[in-house]
């Protein structure tokens, strides 16, 4: 029994498509754990300075600065909402830790196949079943994000 693939070529143009998945997901994760991690920032800032900003407005005895400090207040009130809101509608934190997790999945199976080791060990055709199971990774994602975008409408339709 050969567990080497029947065409070398055919296997590398595998192992570069699971490169590429591993890589988008990788990238895809990063860039929305960058996007989520700087609107909580705002958002954690602009709530700390709510109170100073309000404490602002009632030490102020001129009448003419409470009007822009209100404003200023309530305007940090509604950054905050309008940053809820963006994180609610493009689900950052949530996407960061599916693409992380199919990542990482990715790369386990790619050190296994490597290894030749788990399910590859006693496979008669390791190549062919790598393929499967990156492929049905792959679909599971799919999967999840078909599932998230169907409860966002559900939502979204309830509310309405």
């Amino acid at each position: 029994m050969s567990t080497a693939p029947a065409n070398p070529s055919v296997d590398q143009t595998t192992m570069a498509r699971l490169e590429e998945q591993i890589n988008w997901y990788d990238a895809k994760s990063s860039h929305c754990q960058r996007n989520y991690k700087r609107i909580k920032l705002i958002e954690i800032i602009a709530a700390a300075l709510i109170p100073f900003v309000a404490a602002l407005q009632v030490s102020d005895s001129d009448s003419r600065a409470r009007l822009p400090i209100g404003v200023l207040t309530a305007g940090l009130g509604v950054l905050i909402t309008i940053l809820e809101g963006v994180l609610q509608l493009y689900q950052y934190q949530q996407i960061w830790i599916a693409y992380r997790a199919t990542a990482e999945a990715l790369s386990h199976e790619k050190f296994i196949y490597l290894a030749k080791g788990g399910p590859y060990a006693t496979s008669t055709d390791p190549h062919a079943l790598l393929a499967e199971r990156i492929e049905a990774l792959g679909s599971q994602e799919n999967s999840k994000w078909a599932s998230l975008v169907q409860q966002e409408q559900k939502a979204n339709s309830e509310t309405s």
